[in-house]
């Protein structure tokens, strides 16, 4: 579907407004650690290393509309970044947004091009608009998704993302869907829970049509009566469309996923929090709120640990850890997300809150790097005072509140100090880390790596004990560490410096002030935020009044003076006025004009002169007041005359050369003669005749006014005295009879006034020509010259905003301005409150660069180029001039342009010096320091670590020139990372994998090059017979006898006496060994034990006979009551399970039963009579044949070894890489299946060149390992067993191709950085 029109401008600052409640607390962190939130019809993109704003993307108008509506949801694109080249490829589908907003569009985002990529179909013709509540990225192939979406308060519509279309629709009237979120485990699923507890299952099997679309309806028990009670008290019309966001702000319903168990989801309703069991559709735990906290508002869960955070809707976090063997969680600790210290009353509102998963990738890395000191890894400088030696866990947590704040929180567990570190070990590995990563075992304790003081003599030996730390002696702390300002309320005023020649700066002397880069923002809450053109940044905020900022002006370029005003009392009556000096330097707020009583009048505006010098006071209905603004302001005079307009005169520009030849007659020289190219007659007025003490009474300055009848007037200021200008008046009368002058500017010798019927009339003051068009628009509510330099053809450039918050641009020096003007009232996407033209041209050729305060709180910068020299026609610049200005640098590599990003992924993934990165950096190891002998940007191979083992040799040095403009500004990667990067450079090339993937956001495939070692072993020692790796429990004989049958049914064999603190947090998702299979199943048998009802107990069943606990099994069947349906059923299950007698005929029979009860019954009961006698390879073909394919692969690693082992593990794998479309699991388990065949040709299809010459090289490297490691006594056969590893022979043709093709690949990626232009900030 084509996209909308949109403005051809490109934003060059675009500073977001607050986010609030309208937006739906709609926000989302990617993996590379870009966060995303919506603020009014924009989207802000922050780096969250850094903490700096990346980008705003404000979202384009309707074609129906002047402005755009709030953005009520945002998710990142869950496409990586892409590895096949394409010269025409001018998208980057990875930095692309889901945007769904309040009128029911939904839009991709482009990051590079700041504008819609694509628009869906979203009409619905008999129906109102249906605000977008939730979006969801659901997978349909390995290179497709489909984007669900939540609209209105019970749709749920599901779009195919290549065309656009809507192809499956659900509406759950009269539940009400609160959000949706996908399956960790199967990106293919996603669930959607309602207010009520309703809760959706949702399975795509394509994206064509409602057959590929499986749903299932669920339950989850909660009590709604206060949103019954909600209802009926506010009787809300559910037909107009609304979110449930804006139906009900105050009661959320959220949930997540757990990351380590499939089925499980933490649901949390405002006053209830549940644990539910997808798969038993029962309600596993369920508590209430706690004492002293508000409702619920999101669940967060920890990846690495058994934890879970929630945020409520008061801004307080409380953690929630696992108890011991079952699944009850208690809250543990209570934090507070918005400080009380420093912040206003009322309190901020936290409105999003997002957990950062890259910390869980890295963390996975770092605990793969022996031998290492854990104090090196300071993952965050401002707590460096933290003992690290206590530290199990730490994570980053993003928050966004409504005063346009961004929170950092670092949340760490500690153990407690004093736990006996020699106590309750388990289990010794030859691995260790350096940041632990805790996990919560099925005993209810967190296990991680001891680690002891750096100061530690034995140190070594001590961190090479994984010892169990009891959960109750673990702590949860969480610090800030980071935080982003920036505008904190809705604008109300805009301000920007122009200060004369006469002004002086602020600490005295008569040194001239001079332009400075900055733009002060009154807003709506009284703080006044003074903005960084340069940096696009909030430069400082202050506390300035109580109310609506009402009125600013700068005084010079160092302080601002400003207004407001409240009502007395009902008795009293009257209004309050508050005028206030602000300093930009001190930071102090100086109140002046102080009454003790009310007053009759509110203060209508203030006027400052262009050298800071004077102010005027205008009121609503009294006299002007001009004060002298000393450093104790003083009033000089009032004016009792009916003003409706002021203003001062703009700092006069140098005249152009008398020698120019004739040009075309222009508006301002129509109706007379030219001006005469002579100084002003007013040169009295701005020349200074400065006596040794600069005295004041020396300046004057002149300002132009309109009165109620429409007569115009300039008056002259010189210290105390005030009198007329004396200008030569126009030769028309200006006095009107259709329309009150309502704005007016004034810059020697000209006067352009505007007037309530849309009229424009110019005057000069010096010659007396005037002139006037009419703009066919409403009234004018502002007129602002635009900023002259010497050499510019025109001086009559004028910005002119409407009543109706749409503005244009008028060269008053042109023949025709009307038909030359700039009229785009949709231009910035936005209604425009105020706007001012920046005074930073210094010459004749710098764009003119137009301030906008739009109506969605956003702060806007437009330049603006003259595109005709003959016309003066004004368009939009194609291009920023200067670069932006960041303290410090953008550490994101993921913004890099596609071949860029490729670039520095190819060379981490090669291994560089990490001296290359900054070779002033202080976070290198002095193994890699350089001094003498450092190589130069001419000759870079010296920082390659040694030559690579596939490709083009040279392609490394050309690609570090090509990165070079990125390493001189040091922002390819920041401190922390540099400093990982050096600790695992030479661990080999599976830790580089894992560290570049992890970097640009690809966590699956970060966890697929950890696993991958592992995985390769276990195929390794199964090929060369060396210590074969059994089963929890043998597999067993066709006649089972009762020894063994009394050993496979030990209970105590049902709970793990250890595990392998190795394998958890997300490296669960990619499990393919036998014990840890065997060991999740039993974890899972204790928490459904208290679960009742048929099919409660059929699933119990299943569980039992899968881990081989056929005693419980018997148990459990034999307690089935007479009346009930699988009385009889579960009656011949009980009988054969306990049979010990197993002969031919039996076999035969029990065969021929389990076929019948596979086809009619669901419980699987088949499956149970063949493990009764020993056939569990065809038990588990059948398990996978009905898709219970965890079940399965649990069956057989409790009973298969070897090559049967192997075959159900391979078939799992075409599953998870043909249905579930995730090819890291895919490769995982064809590797450890034997089939490496299989896996490089996944990588193939898949279009990932790179990837598959460098699962080439890694096999090869941990190939060769594996043979040195062999004894050299050991039998000659095992040796010869391995000494090719099966499909990746260096003959096979495939591999060859890879290697070859992968050349070419590296070739033209050379071509293509080299054809790039750097990104420019």
């Amino acid at each position: 579907m084509p996209s909308e029109p949109s403005s051809s401008a490109s934003w060059d600052c675009i500073l977001p407004g607050p986010p609030s409640k309208h937006n739906g607390g709609s926000a989302d962190l990617s993996a590379a650690g870009l966060l995303a939130y919506a603020a009014g019809s924009s989207v802000a993109i922050l780096d969250t290393h850094s903490m700096q704003l990346v980008s705003t993307l404000p979202l384009p108008p309707p074609s129906s509309s002047a402005a755009s509506a709030f953005i009520t949801a945002v998710r990142w694109s869950p496409f990586s970044l892409p590895h096949h080249l394409l010269e025409t490829e001018s998208s980057s589908p990875h930095l692309q947004l889901a945007v769904g907003d309040r009128h029911g569009r939904i839009c991709l985002l482009d990051f590079r091009s700041k504008s819609p990529a694509f628009f869906f179909d979203t009409s619905n013709p008999n129906s109102p608009k249906l605000g977008v509540q939730d979006l969801c990225w659901i997978q349909t192939r390995l290179d497709s998704w489909c984007l669900a979406a939540i609209s209105g308060p019970s749709l749920l519509s599901i779009y195919n993302a290549t065309t656009g279309r809507c192809f499956f629709k659900y509406d759950a009237s009269p539940e009400y869907f609160s959000c949706i979120r996908r399956d960790p485990f199967d990106s293919c699923h996603a669930c959607s829970l309602g207010l009520r507890g309703f809760l959706l299952s949702v399975k795509l099997l394509g994206d064509e049509s409602e057959n590929d679309v499986m749903l299932k309806e669920l339950k989850v028990r909660t009590d709604a009566t206060e949103l019954h009670r909600l209802e009926r008290d506010s009787a809300i019309e559910t037909s107009n469309g609304a979110p449930v966001s804006s139906l009900f702000p105050n009661y959320v319903a959220k949930f997540a996923f757990s990351p380590h168990w499939k089925h499980v989801i933490l649901v949390g309703f405002p006053r209830e929090l549940v644990l539910f069991d997808l798969q038993y559709e029962s309600v596993l735990f369920a508590a209430g709120l706690p004492r002293g906290c508000g409702k619920f508002l999101e669940v967060l869960p920890d990846v690495n640990m058994e934890v879970f955070y929630c945020a409520h809707l008061d801004g307080k976090l409380t953690t929630w850890r696992r108890k011991e063997s079952e699944q009850v969680h208690i809250m543990c600790s209570m934090e507070e997300l918005v400080p009380s210290i420093g912040t206003t009353v009322p309190s901020p509102l936290v409105l999003a809150v997002a957990i950062s998963q890259s910390d869980y990738t890295l963390q996975d890395i770092i605990r793969r790097c022996p031998d290492t000191d854990p104090v090196d890894f300071e993952l965050d400088n401002p707590l460096a005072f933290i003992d690290e030696s206590h530290i199990i866990s730490k994570t980053h947590l993003l928050s966004v509140s409504d005063d346009g704040k961004v929170w950092k929180w670092l949340l760490t567990a500690e153990r407690s100090k004093d736990v006996n570190r020699d106590s309750e070990c388990v289990k010794k590995v030859d691995e260790t880390s350096e940041v632990p990563i805790s996990e919560v075992s099925s005993s209810g304790q967190c296990t991680g790596n001891i680690v002891t003081h750096p100061d530690s003599i034995n140190g070594r030996e001590n961190s090479k004990t994984a010892c169990a730390v009891v959960s109750d002696e673990v702590s949860f702390k969480t610090n800030l560490v980071g935080q982003l300002h920036l505008l904190s309320s809705a604008i109300s005023m805009l301000a920007v410096p122009s200060p004369s020649l006469t002004a002086t700066l602020a600490r005295g002397g008569n040194s001239p002030a001079v332009a400075v880069p900055l733009v002060a923002l009154g807003t709506q809450s009284g703080t006044i935020d003074v903005i960084d053109i340069s940096a696009n940044a909030v430069a400082a905020s202050f506390s300035v009044h109580s109310s609506v900022v009402r009125g600013l002006r700068w005084l010079g370029n160092s302080r601002l003076v400003s207004f407001s005003y409240t009502q007395g009392s009902e008795k009293i009556g009257g209004y309050v006025n508050k005028l206030v000096v602000t300093c930009l330097r001190s930071g102090l707020n100086r109140t002046f004009r102080v009454m003790q009583k009310p007053e009759r009048a509110p203060i209508r505006a203030l006027r400052a002169s262009s050298s800071g010098r004077y102010l005027l006071i205008l009121f609503r209905d009294a006299p002007v007041e001009v004060w002298a603004m000393t450093k104790t302001p003083i009033m000089l005079r009032s004016l009792a005359l009916p003003f409706t307009v002021l203003e001062w005169t703009l700092p006069t520009v140098p005249r152009p050369a008398p020698n120019k030849p004739s040009r075309t007659p222009s508006f301002l020289s129509r109706g007379g003669n030219p001006p005469a190219e002579t100084s002003s007659p007013t040169k009295a007025s701005t020349d200074t005749k400065e006596g040794a003490d600069g005295a004041q009474d020396e300046f004057s300055e002149s300002f132009a006014f309109a009165l109620v009848n429409g007569a115009l007037g300039v008056f002259e200021v010189q210290g105390r005295r005030i009198r007329d200008f004396r200008p030569k008046w126009p030769t028309s009368s200006f006095v009107t009879s259709d329309g009150l002058i309502t704005s007016m500017a004034y810059r020697l010798p000209h006067v352009v006034t505007g007037d309530r019927s849309g009229n424009i009339r110019w005057w000069d003051v010096t010659t007396g020509q005037s002139s006037s068009f009419n703009t066919h628009r409403d009234g004018i509510r502002r007129i602002k010259f635009s900023p002259v330099v010497p050499g510019d053809r025109s001086r009559g450039r004028i910005a002119v905003l409407f009543y109706d918050n749409t503005f244009s641009v008028f060269d008053l020096d042109s023949p025709d301005p009307l038909a030359n003007s700039l009229l785009q009232p949709q231009f910035p996407g936005t209604l425009v409150l105020e706007l001012d033209w920046l005074p930073l041209r210094t010459d004749k050729d710098d764009p003119l660069v137009l301030c906008i305060a739009g109506a969605d709180s956003s702060f806007r910068l437009v330049e603006l180029n003259v595109s005709d020299q003959k016309t003066g026609v004004m368009s939009p610049r194609a291009q920023p001039v200067k670069e932006r200005f960041r303290p410090v640098p953008l550490p994101s590599p993921v913004l890099l342009p596609t071949p860029h990003a490729l670039a520095l992924r190819m060379i981490l993934q090669l291994g560089v010096k990490p001296s290359w990165f900054d070779t002033f950096s202080s976070v290198t190891s002095e193994e890699y320091s350089y001094a003498a002998g450092t190589p130069s940007a001419g000759d870079l191979r010296g920082y390659m670590i040694d030559s690579p083992g596939v490709g083009d040799s040279a392609v490394p040095e050309m690609l570090l020139k090509v990165l070079e403009p990125y390493h001189r500004e040091a922002c390819l990667l920041d401190d922390e990372r540099v400093r990982l990067y050096s600790k695992i450079v030479k661990r080999g090339s599976t830790m580089r994998l894992a560290f570049a993937a992890a970097v640009f956001g690809e966590s699956m495939e970060a966890l697929f090059w950890l696993q991958l070692p592992h995985a390769l072993k276990h195929l390794m020692d199964k090929l060369a017979n060396k210590s074969p790796q059994q089963g929890p429990h043998t597999a067993q004989t066709r006649d089972i006898d009762a020894s063994v049958l009394s050993r496979i049914s030990s209970k105590r064999k049902s709970v793990p006496e250890s595990k392998n603190i190795l394998i958890n947090g997300q490296l669960k998702l990619m499990a393919f060994d036998q014990q840890e299979l065997w060991e999740r199943a039993n974890e899972r048998l204790t928490w459904h034990e208290r679960l009742e009802g048929e099919e409660a107990i059929q699933n119990r069943v299943h569980e039992l006979v899968s881990v081989g606990n056929l005693e419980a099994a018997v148990s459990v069947l034999l307690s089935t009551s007479p009346e009930s349906s699988y009385f009889y059923v579960n009656a011949l299950r009980a009988v054969a399970l306990s049979s010990a007698v197993s002969t031919s005929l039996l076999e035969l029979a029990v065969k021929v039963v389990a076929a019948n009860m596979v086809r009619n019954d669901r419980s699987m009961s088949g499956t149970h009579l063949l493990c009764a006698v020993g056939r569990y390879q065809e038990a588990c073909s059948q398990l996978q044949d009905a898709g219970y394919w965890t079940d399965a692969a649990t069956l057989a690693a409790t009973h298969l070894k070897g090559s049967d082992y192997a075959r159900v593990l391979q078939r799992w794998a075409d599953q998870v890489l043909y249905v579930e479309h995730n090819i890291w699991r895919a490769l995982i388990l064809y590797v450890a299946a034997g089939a490496l065949q299989e896996a490089l040709a996944a990588l193939r299809t898949a279009q990932l060149p790179d990837t598959a010459a460098m699962f080439i090289l890694v096999c090869r490297e941990i190939h060769a390992e594996f043979l040195s490691q062999l004894d050299s006594e050991e039998d000659e056969t095992s040796k010869e067993k391995v000494s090719n590893l099966p499909g990746l022979d260096p003959s096979n043709e495939e591999v060859i191709a890879v290697g070859e093709y992968f050349g070419q690949y590296q070739r033209k990626l050379v071509h293509l950085c080299m054809d790039s232009q750097p990104y420019a900030d």
